[in-house]
């Protein structure tokens, strides 16, 4: 309790991102200058908000940016090393390059199979039930292919058509990872995953017309224990077309044709992929840029009806035609959004307000993933997570340096997870994951045993601590990189230095006053949101 009196001083002084800084102080979210379009993104965003009257927000620090591009890409902070290159570079390539770079590490293929997980339902447990064999198969298979780049395209198709064992072949997994087997359910699964739209509300003839597609799936045991094989039956019967009508009736209104024999999920598949189809293509880049901006061009990414407008259907008509154009390349994407000055701009937003945050006026600050931030805490720390699975085999030993963001399994989890809002994957809505902070999350951060035992006994923070004497401007210099991703302002580092001569002289007075930072820090909001 001596921490939370003695260092409220600190936390009060610490910069957070909730408020702008005095205009005479140089700003470490934000540069003077105002921003300017640089891609055909900029200016259709600032067109709009042009025609809004609404200001942009200025361009986000080089500081700011690393952090950002870091924990959208990968998930993962950079080092106090990295950012400290990163900061002192001056080339004016360099944020270009380290999107190219970022996109290459192993930690972007653990954190976007993560993603796809939530919408993929990648889970052992209760109601999914694909048992711990399945869910590796899987997972290996979605992170090979973000991995690889597979063209989106193909990843769907695949995803639809494949057939064969769950415990060999990965993507058949799709069709077991729904809570009932019914074609129905299954179709609903497939609108609200490749086409962003939920069918509740669609009348009854359109989900049977769609749940056509997916009614000669058949699933079979085999000798070993929960594994099962998914297959095309071609001997059930395939409901008939209705009368007069040219086709199978397709979600658009259009129709197409299934040969004698021909798999139902192979038409299916073919009119979701092509360049034309009106859902496909629209879906994943409203996604895509919800997952980067924290709310889609269509909110929420996975309720697109005509009823809930785009706030800038040229923005999302220009994304879709490129990631057409692509091949449907997610990697390039996410260079296009990255580079664009709209992805660059700063979070201290001019005047706020909900028209704002809904055209793109500034990032919008949100609350750092569980995964993402226990992840942040060990790699800073040094400290291990303990996990738990509720399936007792053969997946239940996780190694102390495993990272959250690289968990394959839903069901296996800790209580900080659960704690700080990761979803349960339970029907692939991106709503299931919490972004809404709690008292109990304010608690754990601020006098948490765990996090407590983190800061005072992880191996990163003794090393850190045994480095550069003590209170120094080193040491802080490194706290600052290690936790923020930059340096301590001016204003900072004499409110700390103050904070360090009244804890005292002795080593034991030092060293707690260092961790009183850290935790001042660490529960900072600059620290447990992306901004």
């Amino acid at each position: 309790m001596r921490r939370l009196a003695a260092a409220s001083v600190c936390v009060l002084a610490l910069a957070t991102v909730s408020a702008a800084p005095a205009p005479q102080v140089q700003s470490p979210f934000d540069r003077a200058a105002s921003p300017a379009p640089r891609s055909r993104i900029d200016e259709l965003v600032f067109a709009r908000l042009k025609q809004l009257g609404i200001a942009p927000a200025r361009e986000a620090t080089d500081a700011v940016f690393l952090r950002r591009a870091f924990l959208d890409l990968t998930g993962t902070l950079p080092t106090a090393a990295e950012a400290r290159e990163f900061i002192g570079d001056p080339s004016p390539g360099k944020r270009a390059s380290l999107i190219d770079k970022l996109l290459e590490r192993g930690e972007f293929a653990d954190y976007w199979a993560m993603k796809w997980g939530d919408t993929l339902r990648i889970k052992s447990e209760f109601p999914i039930n694909l048992w711990p064999n399945a869910v590796q198969a899987y997972h290996q298979w979605v992170r090979a292919s973000v991995r690889d780049n597979v063209p989106y395209d193909r990843f769907a198709r695949t995803l639809l058509t494949s057939s064969g064992s769950n415990f060999r072949v990965g993507p058949v997994n799709f069709y077991r990872a729904v809570q009932n087997k019914a074609a129905r359910t299954i179709a609903a699964a497939v609108a609200l995953t490749f086409m962003g739209v939920r069918t509740d509300a669609w009348p009854k003839e359109r989900l049977d017309a769609m749940a056509v597609f997916f009614s000669q799936i058949a699933y079979k045991p085999t000798g070993e224990w929960k594994e099962e094989i998914v297959y095309f039956d071609a001997g059930q019967p395939l409901p008939a077309r209705p009368r007069g009508a040219a086709g199978f009736p397709l979600p658009d209104g259009t129709a197409t044709g299934i040969a004698a024999g021909q798999d139902p999920r192979e038409a299916f598949a073919a009119w979701l992929t092509a360049p034309g189809n009106p859902f496909f293509a629209r879906a994943a880049v409203n996604r895509a840029w919800y997952w980067i901006f924290g709310r889609g061009i269509v909110q929420e990414p996975d309720d697109i009806r005509p009823d809930n407008p785009p706030s800038n259907p040229e923005l999302l008509a220009y994304l879709e035609k490129a990631f057409v154009e692509s091949g449907y390349d997610f990697k390039g994407l996410w260079r296009l959004i990255l580079n664009s000055a709209t992805y660059q701009l700063s979070s201290i937003a001019p005047a706020p307000s909900e028209q704002a945050e809904a055209n793109f006026a500034y990032a919008i600050l949100r609350p750092l993933d569980a995964e993402v931030l226990v992840d942040a805490l060990n790699q800073i720390t040094g400290a291990s997570e303990q996990y738990q699975s509720a399936i007792p085999e053969p997946y239940t030993f996780i190694p102390p340096d495993q990272r959250s963001i690289a968990l394959p399994d839903g069901s296996i989890t800790s209580a900080f997870l659960e704690t700080f809002g990761r979803p349960p994957r339970d029907s692939g809505l991106a709503s299931e994951r919490s972004t809404r902070a709690s008292a109990s999350q304010r608690l754990q951060l601020l006098n948490g045993g765990d996090v407590q035992r983190k800061i005072q006994q992880g191996p990163k923070m003794q090393a850190l601590l045994q480095g550069g004497g003590g209170g120094g401007i080193q040491v802080l210099n490194n706290l600052y990189l290690t936790i923020l991703s930059r340096f301590p302002t001016e204003s900072e580092a004499q409110t700390v230095g103050v904070y360090m001569q009244a804890a005292g002289t002795t080593p034991a007075q030092r060293r707690q006053a260092v961790l009183d930072v850290v935790w001042a820090l660490l529960n900072s909001a600059e620290f447990r949101y992306r901004h």
